[in-house]
């Protein structure tokens, strides 16, 4: 009876200390979960997703950007790519991520303004489920041609497109893309009819171009101004209003096609519902990066046209204007994508 009464005794006193360690276990987690709750923004890093292939525009500006962001804020900023449908998918993922500033969207205006009107349902609203924090600058696409391709200039283009309708071939990174939908407008306002290959990211389309499986490509000047400057791929024409300061001996297509223009921008989101207090902090440190000059220069070495100081309001008036507009292309070109 001794040893039942002491085996009782201990069995408890066990679960008393093991009960008292869960509790003190308890009591810490919830210590570490509210002190890093209200730790100042930010304390952590933060992760910059980037809904393109690696290599493309938006990744060699999310980088670039990123690095100087994370210097300004103290602390890492990571870019991840989560590339597919347009864009669609790492969109998406940015929306639904915590709304605590430590998940960012940056992204392109072929995605967050062109999308919403080609995809029946992309999965996002791209004004109502993000805040702007900084509209970054513009880039141009090209059009390009292999090196072997017999024509020397657009109108050369025009000229055998229209004794050939439908047989020749042009790249982009996707259905939907800006750069498909730059085709369909030199096809609409040029009266010819390029055939579009969609592939999945700018990179391969590139990459079947410069090994001659097709002739033609949009490509942002970024993602391209390499091969370029390495005489890999020759530049026709410039997608935006005027010549770039990249590339100035190569003319733009409204000189050829007069009113055609299209360009893409670049810029920085949250998801809707982050903090004013937080907000104010990102929208801070990408006012400061983009004042400086080493980030200036790296970028304009890229061919980014950046754009001049914008208020996050004045980016949501552009961002609805681009809606409207990429809308009234989008239906006359009968693109769309289930």
């Amino acid at each position: 009876m001794t040893t039942t009464r002491f085996s009782a005794s201990a069995s408890t006193t066990r679960r008393a200390l093991l009960w008292t360690a869960a509790l003190g276990l308890g009591l810490c987690s919830s210590a570490a979960v509210l002190a890093q709750s209200t730790a100042p923004y930010p304390s952590r890093p933060i992760l910059m997703v980037v809904p393109q292939a690696a290599g493309g525009t938006n990744d060699i500006v999310g980088r670039v950007v990123s690095q100087k962001l994370g210097e300004l804020l103290g602390t890492p900023v990571a870019v991840e790519n989560r590339p597919g449908a347009g864009g669609n998918i790492g969109t998406q993922y940015a929306g639904k991520a915590a709304k605590d500033g430590y998940t960012l969207l940056m992204t392109i205006s072929s995605s967050q303004a062109i999308n919403p009107a080609i995809y029946k349902n992309p999965g996002f609203d791209p004004v109502k489920d993000f805040k702007p924090i900084a509209l970054i600058g513009a880039v141009p696409n090209v059009l390009l041609a292999n090196p072997e391709f017999p024509v020397k200039s657009v109108k050369e283009l025009i000229t055998l497109a229209k004794a050939k309708p439908g047989f020749y071939q042009y790249a982009s990174a996707g259905n939907g893309t800006l750069n498909h939908l730059l085709g369909e407008m030199l096809n609409s306002m040029a009266g010819i009819q390029l055939q579009h290959v969609p592939y999945k990211g700018v990179a391969p389309a590139l990459n079947d171009v410069l090994g001659g499986q097709l002739p033609l490509v949009f490509a942002s000047l970024p993602s391209s101004l390499a091969q370029i400057k390495a005489g890999k791929l020759k530049p026709l024409a410039v997608s935006s209003p005027r010549r770039s300061p990249a590339l100035p001996d190569v003319p733009a297509l409204s000189e050829i096609v007069p009113g055609y223009s299209g360009t893409l921008w670049i810029g920085l989101f949250a998801p809707a519902g982050v903090s004013a207090e937080v907000l104010a902090k990102l929208q801070d440190g990408m006012s400061r990066a983009l004042a400086s000059k080493d980030l200036r220069d790296k970028l304009e070495l890229q061919g980014v046209e950046l754009a001049p100081p914008t208020t996050p309001e004045q980016f949501t008036v552009l961002l609805n204007e681009d809606i409207a507009r990429w809308s009234q292309i989008v239906k006359s070109s009968g693109a769309a994508v289930d």
